[in-house]
């Protein structure tokens, strides 16, 4: 953060946390047309979805994903339309947040307490990129901030009117720092633009975008006819893109759509579909997924071919909901706890003919889903991550049996974690050789690499890298 962005007002005096109730909210509904002669609690104010977004934005920040930040912070009396406002406002920030910052920063001479700092963020992402009217919204911030500090009320409210002001030109300063132009850390900008010259600018505008709701028919149990037609009796929108394959048009939550308690369908983003039928394992074959969780991926090996297959993950709590996902679709296969690169832990010494390697790695990816990574990860993590995947390459190598092949999957952009790793794995194994393949409709697919995001429904997917290696007679 830059050295001089703090907050000018004198003698401010931090209060406690406050309640519900020390912010404005609707009054309560009369009683009169209840039968029940109950009234209606009173609404949420959007001041305080307002603060409890900046308290989940700043747990991002200071090392939670968002989905922990979001079920950290207190929703008492938050109904679901009142959630779901919070998760936008959460979300919708971390996705813009290198601007929203650029932007308070033009406003401020000393640093604000960061919960005042984080409100504001919030309230110019909603007056950017939201529908509320300003007034609403500029009201209702500065009355969050008067909860964390009363003398803060008429800073919050010049920084907020100033931007108004002249919102393009505040936009276009903050724009002037790669942070602020891309909505990303800089160190992630400068990596990209120097690791892929002429993919870099289409990565970073694919990872601020919105991803489809994506869905995997389980072919065991229905067809994407059957799912399309259940879809329209609920006037449901949405269309096939292949013979498993279909997508939303307006995404909602999966589990009130028809047939997914029934394990009719999983989701899954078009590109981690892609890696069952590279795998291309067969009826019969002993199939390993090395880190397995959260199981979508196995789940649809599964599903295209009788295997026997073992699923792991070093997360015991996290292959549990492994085998929870197998039995929501119907599926069978054993499961277990285990670190896969310490083969001597879990392996009884029968060789595998297919594994299924989707490596812990950064994530880049898929930001445009979890924004929250942007700013989670450091550049550090990149060279950590790629040691890791190192040594799961390494470890599992000696399982694979002679012909048999190993599908190396990241949803990561970045070279050290996919090409270069690919490239160091060939020359430290003198039985392994790369199996060319072939991906649909990305312009960067030729090396493995799927960019984040697209306009044609062919490649708008997240960004993944594969590469088949197989074992040969050394």
């Amino acid at each position: 953060m830059h050295p001089q962005y703090a907050l000018s007002a004198p003698n401010l005096r931090a209060m406690n946390s406050p309640s519900a109730s020390a912010l404005p909210s609707a009054p309560p509904a009369s009683s009169a047309g209840d039968p029940r002669g109950l009234a209606k609690p009173p609404a949420v104010a959007l001041a305080l979805v307002q603060r409890r977004a900046g308290e989940a934005v700043l747990a991002v920040l200071s090392g939670n994903n968002a989905d922990t930040a979001l079920a950290r912070v207190d929703t008492t009396g938050f109904d679901g339309a009142t959630r779901a406002a919070l998760t936008d406002l959460t979300y919708g920030t971390l996705r813009f947040l290198g601007e929203l910052r650029g932007i308070v920063r033009q406003f401020v001479h000393s640093k604000p307490e960061p919960l005042i700092e984080a409100i504001l963020w919030v309230a110019i992402y909603q007056l950017s990129h939201g529908k509320t009217g300003s007034h609403v919204v500029v009201s209702q911030a500065v009355a969050a901030v008067e909860t964390v500090n009363r003398g803060a009320k008429g800073f919050s409210n010049a920084v907020l009117r100033n931007y108004l002001r002249a919102p393009e030109a505040a936009l276009a300063k903050a724009m002037e720092r790669d942070e602020g132009m891309w909505n990303h850390p800089t160190w992630w900008v400068e990596r990209l633009r120097n690791e892929q010259p002429e993919w870099w600018e289409p990565i970073l505008r694919g990872g601020n975008g919105h991803g489809p709701l994506t869905l995997r028919v389980n072919r065991r149990r229905a067809t994407v006819v059957q799912v399309l037609d259940s879809f329209a009796e609920k006037k449901i929108e949405a269309e096939a893109l292949s013979e498993t394959m279909i997508v939303l048009k307006r995404p909602r939550p999966v589990e009130r759509l028809p047939g997914f308690r029934d394990g009719l369908f999983s989701i899954q983003d078009a590109g981690a579909q892609l890696a069952a039928p590279l795998l291309h394992a067969k009826d019969g074959m002993r199939v390993l997924d090395a880190c397995a969780a959260p199981g979508g991926k196995a789940a649809h090996v599964l599903e295209l071919s009788d295997c026997k297959l073992l699923a792991l993950d070093v997360d015991a709590e996290r292959i549990k909901r492994v085998g929870e996902n197998f039995a929501r679709l119907g599926l069978n296969a054993e499961t277990r706890a285990a670190d896969a690169a310490n083969a001597k832990s879990w392996w009884d010494d029968a060789l595998f003919d297919r594994i299924l390697l989707d490596a812990p790695c950064t994530g880049s990816g898929v930001v445009r889903r979890h924004p929250d990574g942007k700013w989670l990860k450091r550049e550090s993590d990149v060279a950590q991550l790629a040691a890791q995947q190192k040594r799961l390459i390494d470890g599992l190598w000696p399982t694979l049996k002679v012909g048999g092949r190993l599908l190396y999957a990241t949803c990561s952009v970045f070279k050290l974690e996919n090409g270069l790793q690919v490239d160091a794995a060939l020359a430290r194994h003198a039985d392994m050789r790369r199996i060319r393949v072939t991906l649909p409709g990305d312009p960067a697919s030729s090396g493995g690499q799927l960019l984040p995001g697209g306009n044609r429904k062919t490649h708008n997917h997240d960004g993944y890298f594969y590469a088949l290696l197989e074992k040969i007679a050394s």
